[in-house]
């Protein structure tokens, strides 16, 4: 139904046969010929469904059927957006603070004990960093544990809008410098937040969360010129 809608024949084509991850589509010749459309036009189409996230191309295994995943089209949307205007990411810091907090309930409540434990061991790595003689800044496990908090929800946009979110946080360098004093503030609440949701406190838990999303905006950094503080820390 919804297909004959997305202004693609070759989009069309994929979603209508069936194509499963990992299927090899035909080649763009055969391709032309079974839905009517020029090889010139199929490589446009061949690319939108590339950059979507739908298809992989390459010469030696030819046109390849991938697992849906929205974040593909949103990281280059909002990359592009903050090209255009670098004061976007704070625009979707917002947007992410909100996924975030809306769906913590339901997140947490369903995090496993195994989940708990991977929480807990992100916690202490970071901070195994932060007391290494050449500081570290943990920012692998930064992301790692907020997405890991939401990645059981079966909710493919929310997971995809927060994957993004930490695609254009590196992106925009955040990884990469930073006051010691506020790394440690960080993962501080990032402890608090993980004993919260092992012991149950849910809603202690999302008010840490919310405290700790505020930060970012007391960092005192500007995007487009980053303006180091004292006992900054490079990766």
């Amino acid at each position: 139904m919804f297909a004959r809608q997305l202004d693609s024949e070759l989009l069309s084509y994929v979603i209508e046969q069936g194509f499963a991850t990992g299927d090899r589509l035909p080649s763009l010749t055969d391709l032309s010929q079974e839905i009517g459309i020029s090889v010139g036009k199929l490589r446009e189409q061949l690319e939108v469904a590339r950059m979507l996230g739908l298809v992989e191309a390459s010469p030696r295994r030819g046109i390849t059927r991938t697992e849906y995943s929205f974040l593909s089209p949103v990281r280059l949307s909002l990359l592009t957006a903050m090209a255009m205007d670098p004061h976007a990411f704070d625009l979707f810091s917002g947007l992410r603070a909100h996924l975030e907090t809306a769906y913590w309930d339901e997140a947490v409540a369903l995090l496993t004990a195994e989940d708990h434990q991977h929480l807990c061991n992100l916690v202490n790595a970071a901070k195994s960093k932060l007391d290494q003689p050449r500081i570290q800044i943990p920012f692998l496990e930064h992301r790692e544990l907020h997405l890991s908090i939401f990645r059981r929800l079966n909710n493919p946009f929310v997971v995809g809008l927060l994957e993004a979110y930490w695609d254009a946080y590196e992106a925009v360098e955040l990884n990469t410098y930073a006051d010691f004093f506020y790394l440690q503030q960080v993962w501080d609440y990032h402890e608090r937040i993980v004993k919260a949701i092992m012991a149950g406190n849910v809603a202690y838990g999302k008010q840490l969360l919310i405290e700790h999303m505020q930060l970012l905006s007391q960092r005192g950094i500007s995007i487009e010129n980053p303006q180091h503080e004292p006992q900054v820390v490079a990766a």
